[in-house]
């Protein structure tokens, strides 16, 4: 920096860097026993020393003198800001002028600022001034930062007197709006302001220098002669593209919200509505579970619902795939136990919220949440219902039970009403209900429609579980009737042709391991080795992993080519589970070269280690097809196939990849599953959802409170989108900082 251009970048800081901070710009004499001139700025940046007075200053002088910016302040007690005046030299350090001191003598506290500054401190580098001036800005504040706290570092053990003044920088970075000086860096591919954190200065001086090479052959900050199509600007374009073109345009600038559902769509017929209401804007239908005809009502209340509410919305269908599963199980009796919570001394806490509605209703209104649902064949009872009057019947044990409306609701067809329970009691198809107070016993309703109970066996550790291929034997020996040995079906082949003694097995997304004891044509034995403490159920439809076998899957089963026909046709995405290797691409290429499906989305779901190792290889070969692609993290089944402790590196893995190949992610299973199932979120899966936000899109499961859970998760977008922060307690210095 030449002395002769001095006078006019002291003038041209404040606006390059846009500061609307308490400033010092100060001139230093290099190699001179001379006194700095104290040139002070306001806090609005404006320089306080006039033109000729600066120039006079800098007269006295005879050498070249590096101007320097430096952001720190004394606060005195009348609210007025007086400059620390230090000198930032070639060897990065910061020495503090004599005359800083003297305008500070009148105050002996000193309340300096906050480790997250005010906001003025977030206008440092404004909109103006090149990258190389941004960057040195930032050093600069960060190491006045350093000297702002001097105080609070002097009292740190030396062994962290490193680290204390490491945390400093970062503070001081992160209290900067450095979103456009990211990009700017990115785009010359320098430094990534992210990865810094353990080496804020070091990273920051090694940027300035590389920016200062880089400076002198006219490559910085721009694009001006470049032919080639690489471009940062080409790429972000291109990558956005892709996304869209799969799963649509973000809105809000936020990830997209998918939600799996099922029958239950069907069922309620504000479902949808209510689905797409919370923030979704993808549906997922698991070809797994239903049929064509489910799928077609489900997929026809979407595009109904989505028009008229003029919500964009998406389908995604998953082909079930060779996934290995437990079988259907023998349904249970039609019998419902309607209990109220208690303590631990057995009083009752709140008693059982039953809905009551007849016939055909339909489900109750989604802000009811009752704990049972009755359904009533009786017009003339609920007709002559009200608020206030007491139900009762004898229960399957013969026990004289009662139900005290407490609310009335209007509903789809006719009204429904909520009871209070306050004794445990069973119900079953054909229990009639009476209004108490009637002798005549004029009007009485039949309850109807009560789905059977759920079947499952429960598993400890040490118990064996026989799994049989025979699908027909739908009979399940229950654990807990202490008879005979319990015993789940398999119907895939695939299974009883792969494994062998000794290997490990897991069911249920892993809460649920074995070990192979023995095998045959037809059966296999398992030694349970992993369950919880008081046995953990095993019920139908669940997942089978055997994650050291050597398994042969078919790319596409026949199930899934049947399948295909109907997605190309009503979908607007397809989900390939399981996939392996390239081979399974190309069977997918040929059965999409066939129906001439050109713009159906592709979607692989990475669940195998097999799928990790090639997903590269088979990104580039589904990049032969014309089709929108994109990748699912399936963190279910990577988690039983890898290990769970490789699970994070794994999620940043595909991460990574898909980054680089400028296609979206859909970041899925399990997220907010405790909020979707139970109604209140861990704190894991908040910080879960926080770090799905990179995907593009976050995929939700089904569950009883799956409207709650599209609530959080669209807000937790949205605080992203509009980097909403959470307030932090400044921390204020009362001593001196020297």
């Amino acid at each position: 920096m030449k002395f002769a251009a001095a006078p006019s970048l002291a003038s041209h800081a404040a606006s390059t860097y846009g500061i609307n901070t308490t400033e010092a710009l100060l001139l230093v004499p290099s190699n001179s026993n001379e006194k700095p001139p104290h040139l002070s700025c306001g806090l609005n940046a404006k320089i306080l020393v006039s033109r000729s007075e600066m120039f006079q200053s800098l007269r006295t002088h005879k050498r070249v003198f590096p101007l320097t910016l430096i952001v720190s302040a004394i606060r005195k007690g009348n609210d007025e800001h007086e400059s620390i005046v230090g000198a930032y030299s070639d060897d990065q350090s910061l020495t503090i002028s004599n005359n800083s001191r003297k305008n500070n003598e009148t105050s002996k506290e000193v309340a300096a600022a906050s480790l997250y500054p005010s906001e003025d401190h977030a206008k440092i580098l404004g909109n103006h001034g090149n990258l190389l001036d941004k960057l040195k800005a930032i050093h600069m504040h960060a190491l006045a930062m350093e000297q702002w706290n001097a105080s609070r570092l002097k009292q740190c053990h030396r062994r962290h007197a490193m680290s204390a003044a490491n945390l400093i920088h970062y503070l001081a970075l992160r209290s900067l709006d450095v979103d456009q000086i990211k990009d700017d860096l990115s785009s010359v591919g320098l430094l990534n302001l992210e990865t810094i954190n353990p080496y804020v200065i070091a990273s920051l001086s090694a940027g300035i220098q590389m920016l200062e090479n880089l400076k002198s052959t006219s490559l910085v900050g721009s694009d001006k002669g470049n032919k080639s199509q690489f471009t940062t600007s080409m790429m972000t374009s291109k990558a956005n593209s892709n996304r869209d073109l799969l799963i649509g345009p973000l809105q809000d600038e936020r990830s997209h919200i998918m939600v799996t559902v099922g029958t239950e769509a069907i069922s309620n017929e504000t479902f949808i509505t209510d689905v797409l209401k919370k923030g979704a804007t993808i549906i997922r239908i698991n070809c797994a579970h239903g049929d064509p005809s489910v799928w077609s009502e489900i997929i026809r209340r979407v595009k109904i619902n989505s028009q008229m509410l003029e919500k964009p919305c998406r389908i995604l269908m998953d082909l079930a795939g060779p996934k290995l599963r437990t079988g259907k199980m023998k349904p249970g009796p039609c019998v419902m136990k309607i209990a109220p919570k208690k303590n631990v001394h057995g009083n009752v806490i709140n008693p059982a919220r039953v809905w009551i509605a007849e016939k055909g209703a339909g489900p109750p209104p989604p802000h009811v949440l009752p704990d049972v649902v009755l359904y009533v064949d009786g017009q003339d009872f609920l007709t002559k219902l009200e608020i206030g009057d007491t139900v009762r019947f004898s229960d399957t044990r013969g026990k004289q039970r009662l139900l005290k409306i407490s609310k009335k609701f209007p509903v789809f067809n006719g009204v429904g009403f909520m009871a209070d329970c306050t004794k445990t009691c069973y119900v079953e198809n054909g229990t009639e209900l009476y209004i108490k107070g009637n002798k005549k016993r004029a009007s009485f309703g039949c309850v109807v429609d009560v789905p059977p109970t759920e079947t499952f066996v429960r598993l400890r550790v040490g118990d064996l579980l026989v799994i049989t291929r025979d699908s027909s034997n739908e009979e399940v020996t229950s654990s807990m009737a202490g008879t005979g040995t319990p015993r789940v079906t398999c119907s895939s082949g695939y299974l009883f042709d792969s494994v062998k003694p000794g290997e490990p097995i897991a069911f249920d997304d892993g809460k649920i391991w074995g070990v192979i004891k023995g095998t045959s044509v037809s059966e296999i034995v398992v030694s349970i080795t992993r369950a919880g403490p008081r046995g953990t159920k095993l019920g139908p439809e669940k997942s089978i992993n055997i994650p050291e076998s050597k398994i042969k899957y078919e790319g596409l089963t026949s199930k899934d080519i049947i399948d295909l026909d109907f997605v190309g046709t009503h979908a607007d995405m397809v989900g390939i589970s399981f996939v392996r290797n390239v081979n399974d691409i190309v069977v997918l290429q040929q059965e999409l070269k066939k129906r001439k499906l050109e713009r159906l989305g592709i979607v692989l779901k990475i669940e195998t280690k097999d799928g990790i190792k090639n997903l590269a290889v088979m990104i580039l070969e589904a990049m032969k097809l014309p089709n929108p692609l994109g990748v699912m993290i399936a963190r279910g089944d990577l988690a039983v196939e890898c290990g769970w402790e490789l699970l994070a590196d794994i999620q940043e893995q595909i991460l990574s990849i898909c980054s680089a190949a400028h296609i979206p992610v859909i970041w899925a299973t399990q997220v907010l599953e405790t909020l979707v199932k139970t109604g209140v979120p861990t704190r894991a899966e908040i910080t879960d959802v926080a770090c799905g936000r990179r995907a593009s899109c976050i995929m939700l499961n089904k569950g009883k409170h799956i409207l709650e859970a599209i609530g959080t998760l669209d807000a937790i977008l949205k605080s992203s989108s509009t980097k909403v922060k959470a307030e932090v307690k400044p921390l204020v210095l009362s001593n001196h900082l020297f």
